[in-house]
């Protein structure tokens, strides 16, 4: 209705306006003829508002009714016949007026008028039919759109909208909408997971833990009984313990507050200082650390993550690498900061490499190994807190070779 309404009154403006200006010119243009003195023109000489001279077809009788006008042309109907008018220019000439009077001009102006009344309404019933046609392959995708957006719902993420054949603006918009929808279907997925793995991993030692209290608690026990029941829910509270602090490292920080905890830090201190917390650990299963590469490196950076990034990856490496085997170390600076881990392990299949960062993800070759799986989630958002990059190279049987860039 709006572009119908607007379109009228353009329309109309634009066709009362050409109409004026073709009339003005055509009216010029027969005075500039009768100024010259062409063939066909009657004449009259008016003095003391009488006619003293005129031509032989001089028929304007009512020739008074012009002289005493401030304009000296003027175009005349007939009162029966549009497609002819007749035109008088008045002029002085000393004491008297002259009269020139051209009758029977061709009214080309009124064909034209005709004809724009019936190409108006024409027209403007095509822009409107153009109009509602472009509105509906504007309006019907935005309004499929809104349809899906009221219907998508945390639980309910099925719908995509089918894309426009047309490559513009709606279609981009519908791409990413669709993208966007995937993106929230598969981080829903994460986070069901995530809940799903997280009561599954604290059940288990709260399990154990209510097991060892019930059992202890139905009779009296001898002293050593009810240590080593004490011992094992011990070690289960430190289980969850272990999980809840994993858990708030990965959610303590984040790209709006991580810049606020920044300080100087020279990394290859944090790293050896990790080598010699895991000293025992070596010794037991005779692994043999190699440190290839090592400089001086100063970061700024948050020293709680990048201790967390060293540490969790060398225990990766001594959890996975068997006996007697090696691993090496390296941390260096090119265009990057690089730090880099290689084990001699059982590794990790093509196909799996794309999950081990996924919070409680572990590899079915690793599910007889100690751990909850937190600990490459928390290297992937250290290494993205610190805007590096994270890549792992590796196969089954043939190590796990991990690099970080900052």
């Amino acid at each position: 209705m709006w572009f119908g309404s607007s379109s009228t009154i353009v329309l109309l403006f634009f066709s009362l306006s050409f109409n004026y200006f073709l009339d003005e010119s055509i009216n010029s243009s027969i005075k500039a003829k009768m100024q010259k003195g062409l063939q066909n023109i009657e004449f009259a000489v008016v003095k003391e508002n009488k006619i003293i001279e005129q031509s032989k077809n001089f028929t304007l009788n009512n020739f008074k009714d012009y002289l005493n006008q401030e304009s000296d042309f003027f175009i005349i109907k007939h009162k029966h016949d549009d497609d002819y008018i007749d035109a008088l220019y008045i002029t002085q000439e000393k004491e008297s007026l002259l009269l020139l009077y051209k009758t029977n001009i061709d009214n080309k102006i009124e064909e034209f008028q005709d004809v724009l009344l019936l190409l108006v309404p024409i027209l403007l019933l095509l822009l409107i039919m153009l109009a509602s046609r472009m509105i509906d392959k504007i309006l019907l995708p935005i309004n499929k759109l809104i349809q899906v957006i009221n219907s998508t719902s945390v639980s309910e993420f099925s719908q995509n909208i089918v894309l426009p054949q047309e490559h513009d603006e709606l279609r981009e918009l519908v791409v990413s909408f669709n993208n966007m929808i995937e993106r929230l279907r598969e981080g829903v997925e994460r986070l069901d997971r995530f809940n799903s793995d997280v009561s599954h991993e604290l059940k288990t030692p709260l399990t154990v833990i209510q097991g060892e209290i019930e059992i202890t608690l139905r009779k009296l026990r001898e002293p050593k009984v009810y240590k080593k029941s004490m011992q094992t829910i011990f070690e289960q509270s430190k289980q969850i313990e272990s999980i809840v602090e994993q858990l708030l490292l990965l959610t303590k920080y984040s790209k709006d507050n991580i810049k606020e905890s920044f300080e100087l830090c020279n990394l290859d201190s944090i790293l050896l200082a990790c080598i010699d917390n895991y000293d025992e650990q070596l010794k037991a299963k005779n692994l043999h650390l190699e440190i290839r590469r090592l400089e001086v490196i100063l970061l700024n950076a948050n020293p709680i993550l990048m201790n967390s990034i060293f540490s969790n990856l060398l225990d990766n490496a001594i959890k996975y690498t068997p006996k007697g085997k090696n691993i090496y170390i390296e941390l260096y600076q090119s265009d990057k900061i690089v730090f880099s881990v290689k084990d001699e392990g059982i590794g990790i299949a093509k196909e799996q490499l794309n999950k081990v960062t996924d919070r409680f993800y572990r590899v079915d070759e690793s599910r007889h190994i100690k751990g909850f799986g937190l600990g490459l989630s928390i290297v992937k958002n250290s290494v993205e807190l610190h805007e590096g990059s994270l890549i792992f190279d590796s196969s089954l049987e043939r190590g796990v070779h991990v690099t970080v860039f900052l």
